[in-house]
């Protein structure tokens, strides 16, 4: 046998050994909730797997999108929830409030819904500033107006000194599916193109260095916007979008993951096609950390059939927050559940889902 096919087999191996590894059932070894478990890589996926799915599991709950599709009274109606406890609260282009409102419009949205109505929760610590919260507010209205949507009921809570860091914030969203449209990751296929919509880690490398912790300085703010406007102008361009995700905690990484895990396919990304600002590259390479793991909380991906990746790039392209947006990738048969990276030096690698916790809290 050559080397070159040794070494073919050799991959082939390793390959399948990692496939048999992935699609083992999910076993939470860990006998105390880590940070770890809340850090969107592969300990989060065993968490859900193993304790919720398998306790609250049902036919809507197990798709795992990022807002459930309902049906009530004959309409279809998108539903979603989440929780920020983002440190510090305040961070250059945004804090706590606009992006607990930008976070639940941007899962609707990615749905294929019009979101319309939010919740909001507070959980208090005793000795918050009132000027604080104040602001956080008044942020978090002038984020719902730019969105279009209304916070229709809430809930307040107050905990002892030290239970809270301050302030944390739940906020729950529905929407109205938008007609004809179906919009999931398991219905990508081979062939199919991968976009990202912006620059990415901007959000997670801003709120990184707010923290005072790094002694870095770098020209970086939050991306911290709605994604509503732009994803109703490309499904009104490309009716035929197959999925979209808003890159949050574990970044675009994990998002690509997921669609290759729920749609039984390989995604292969060009390194040199993916968006990213000078601050945020060097920021992330003083940090050891790769851009593609960095949250973001205004940058979407989008997948698209081949014929209409150019009018989907353009679409998005043309939209406020778009200017930037890039064809990243394809979607591939084999290997099924992996993604693989074209890297910059000529070879290819691995993107895993993240192991550990290497991220503060960023949302």
């Amino acid at each position: 046998m050559s080397v070159a096919h040794e070494q073919v087999a050799h991959e082939q191996q390793v390959l399948a050994r990692i496939e048999r590894v992935r699609r083992g059932s999910a076993r939470l070894r860990e006998q105390r909730v880590t940070m770890a478990h809340g850090a969107g890589g592969k300990a989060t996926q065993t968490l859900v797997e193993s304790v919720f799915l398998r306790r609250l599991g049902n036919p809507v709950l197990d798709r795992l999108e990022d807002a459930a599709e309902l049906v009530a009274g004959g309409a279809r109606l998108a539903f979603t929830t989440d929780s920020y406890v983002v440190s510090p609260l305040f961070f250059p282009g945004g804090n706590i409030g606009d992006l607990a409102v930008n976070g639940t419009v941007n899962d609707l949205a990615v749905q294929g819904a019009t979101p319309m109505f939010l919740s909001a929760g507070f959980i208090l610590e005793e000795g918050f500033a009132v000027e604080h919260l104040e602001r956080i507010v008044a942020s978090m209205a002038e984020a719902a107006a730019a969105a279009g949507v209304q916070v229709v009921t809430g809930d307040t809570k107050v905990v002892q000194r030290g239970g809270a860091d301050g302030c944390y914030i739940n906020t729950a969203g529905i929407g109205t599916m938008v007609p004809g449209v179906h919009l999931s990751i398991a219905s990508v296929r081979p062939g199919d193109v991968v976009l990202v919509s912006g620059p990415v880690g901007e959000h997670g490398v801003t709120v990184m260095l707010a923290r005072g912790e790094l002694n870095i300085e770098a020209d970086v703010t939050s991306d911290t916007a709605p994604l509503s406007g732009m994803v109703a102008a490309l499904l009104r361009a490309v009716p035929g979008v197959r999925a979209l995700r808003d890159a949050t905690r574990g970044g675009v990484a994990t998002v690509l993951n997921e669609i290759a895990k729920a749609a039984d396919v390989s995604v292969v990304v060009d390194e040199v096609a993916v968006p990213v600002r000078p601050p945020v590259r060097g920021t992330a390479e003083l940090l050891g950390i790769d851009p593609l793991y960095v949250a973001c909380e205004g940058r979407m991906v989008a997948v698209v059939g081949p014929d209409d990746a150019q009018t989907a790039l353009d679409t998005l392209r043309s939209h406020p927050g778009g200017e930037q947006a890039a064809i990243i990738g394809r979607v591939a048969a084999d290997p099924p559940g992996l993604v693989l990276l074209n890297t910059v030096f000529g070879g290819t690698r691995i993107v895993d889902l993240l192991v550990g916790d290497p991220l503060p809290r960023i949302c």
